[in-house]
């Protein structure tokens, strides 16, 4: 079939199309049905109205008509109908309002059907979504809640619980016990929480530690009433340190003396217990006497005073308290200065409090090496003449400027600062061994005096009691008028016992230092400052 310069033809799907006006085509192969339309077009303006929708264009009426005869629409649904009415004539199709026809719930419950052109949307409440949200976060958070506050309420059941079983094994029961049994001391010592503890030394910073000793490390603390302290929190400790611990509060409890760091409580709640402490705020004596700088503070004046106060403190320890107390570690490092330079007795961990007809404590050997008395070593029985050596100990600290411990520079022998002192005064070269700071600012007199007082406490035997130390020094420092005459009558005086002294020496001493401490044999000559004892920072 050849349509060439007709309006129609074949696409291909096989469909006879007729373009234009007048266009129209029969297929008498097939049934006598009309394939193509008719189109009539007036040349008239008036355009022709019929049934089917048409589209105005140059007062001739084109449609678009189906091209298939068999092409047919059918609704299955007729009450979903999108339009009621002729679609093919003019405004013929009305919207149907399908909200209010429909025979069942167009929406679901809760949401509310909005009529559209040809169509309807299912609303639901704006506000829902945002209380639906709301809710679920506030569940999410009442959940949470409930999680954080169980796992705190467990953990703090379990801190309570471990608080409790700290206090008994740190002796909080046998503690109160021994407190109660003191008059009058209740009041004063304190028992300290450790979150009080915490907040005092910000969680026990490193920038907060004052110093190390031998028993444990000093915190800075400040309390809520705005008091600074000294917080020890010691080692972890076994049985016996325990009762170290125990006993070094119930001392401090009894003792009321200017000169003696004040305790002002402890904290049980720990798996090592501490104690509280005044904060002393110009550290320990052995800093200042090790010192090195152009501003120096140690002149004799003060160094003599500093001596005056610990024996003082000593003394009242031995003689004035309810019970003997023994300190047992009487050194430099353990006498605080406050403001005024005024010295204050610490650290009475290894402390013994004895009855008043006891003369010693026999126990295993405990101090630091160049302060431990020789005969204790031998005999392990402490008695107050033990004090009496430790202080000596440090007379010649403070007259010499040394170390404990020492390395004589021409033997290049390890020997304690006691043993090197006491040859020195026998052989009458004291200048030569004392500290060259003092030299110009000090009454040669008193330095002598308290070099033979110095000289008497270090004596192997026959030493003095801590208050005959005690009265000597404040008439050397209130009297200092005869101070000759009475040093060359000590010096006639102790010739036949210094021989026998230093004999012991050779044979005692010297074992006592290479048993106890060999760490110390890496220490210097006499003047020099790396010379370090045994615990050398330990600061209050």
């Amino acid at each position: 079939m050849n349509f060439t310069g007709t309006p129609f033809f074949f696409d291909d799907t096989n469909s006879l199309i007729a373009v234009g006006c007048n266009a129209k085509v029969s297929l008498t192969l097939i049934k006598p049905n009309m394939v193509g339309c008719e189109l009539i077009c007036n040349t008239s303006e008036d355009q022709a109205r019929n049934n089917i929708p048409f589209l105005d264009k140059s007062g001739c009426s084109s449609k678009e008509l189906s091209y298939r005869s068999y092409e047919n629409c059918t609704v299955n649904r007729p009450e979903e109908a999108e339009c009621d009415g002729n679609a093919y004539i003019r405004d013929g199709c009305q919207d149907v309002n399908e909200c209010q026809t429909l025979s069942y719930p167009p929406c679901r419950k809760g949401e509310t059907c909005v009529n559209t052109q040809g169509d309807y949307d299912c609303v639901g409440d704006k506000k829902k979504p945002i209380l639906i949200g709301v809710g679920s976060g506030f569940g999410v958070l009442v959940l949470v809640g409930g999680v954080w506050w169980l796992r705190k309420f467990l953990i703090k059941r379990r801190v309570t619980k471990r608080k409790k079983k700290f206090f008994k094994r740190n002796g909080g029961l046998l503690l109160q016990q021994e407190l109660n049994t003191k008059e009058g001391n209740v009041e004063k010592t304190r028992i300290f929480s450790l979150r009080e503890l915490e907040k005092a030394t910000e969680n026990f910073s490193q920038n907060r530690v004052l110093g190390h000793g031998g028993q444990g490390t000093v915190y800075k603390g400040m309390l809520l009433d705005g008091r600074t302290v000294a917080v020890k929190k010691s080692k972890v400790i076994d049985e016996d340190k325990l009762q170290e611990f125990i006993n070094e509060v119930v001392i401090l409890s009894q003792i009321n003396h200017r000169h003696i760091v004040k305790l002002l409580g402890c904290c049980l709640e720990t798996e090592v217990p501490m104690l509280v402490y005044e904060f002393i705020i110009n550290g320990n004596l052995f800093q200042h006497i090790q010192e090195e700088s152009d501003d120096y503070t140690m002149v004799w004046g003060m160094r003599l005073r500093i001596a005056v106060d610990v024996a003082g403190a000593l003394s009242y320890l031995h003689s004035s308290a309810s019970s003997p107390i023994y300190h047992r570690d009487i050194k430099s490092s353990n006498i605080l200065l406050d403001e005024k330079y005024r010295a204050k007795v610490a650290d009475f961990g290894t402390s013994r409090s004895v009855t008043i007809d006891q003369t010693h404590w026999t126990t295993v050997v405990s101090g630091t090496v160049g302060y431990v008395d020789p005969e204790y070593y031998r005999s392990s029985q402490y008695t107050e003449k033990s004090d009496v050596y430790s202080f000596g100990a440090i007379l010649a600290e403070l007259i010499t400027g040394d170390k404990p411990v020492i390395m004589v520079q021409n033997t290049r022998e390890i020997v304690s600062l006691a043993d090197h002192f006491r040859i020195a005064m026998k052989e009458n070269r004291l200048s030569n061994i004392m500290d060259a700071r003092i030299k110009d600012d000090c009454k040669p007199e008193q330095v002598m005096a308290v070099a033979n007082l110095a000289l008497k406490c270090l004596k192997v035997k026959k030493r003095p009691n801590m208050r005959q130390v005690f009265m000597e020094l404040e008439r050397i420092c209130t009297s200092p008028e005869g101070l000759q005459e009475q040093n060359r009558n000590n010096e006639e005086g102790q010739e036949e016992e210094e021989e026998e002294d230093v004999n012991m020496i050779n044979k005692e001493v010297s074992w006592s230092v290479s048993v106890t401490a060999p760490a110390v044999c890496t220490v210097a000559s006499p003047s020099s400052s790396d010379v370090e004892p045994l615990f050398p920072r330990l600061t209050w």
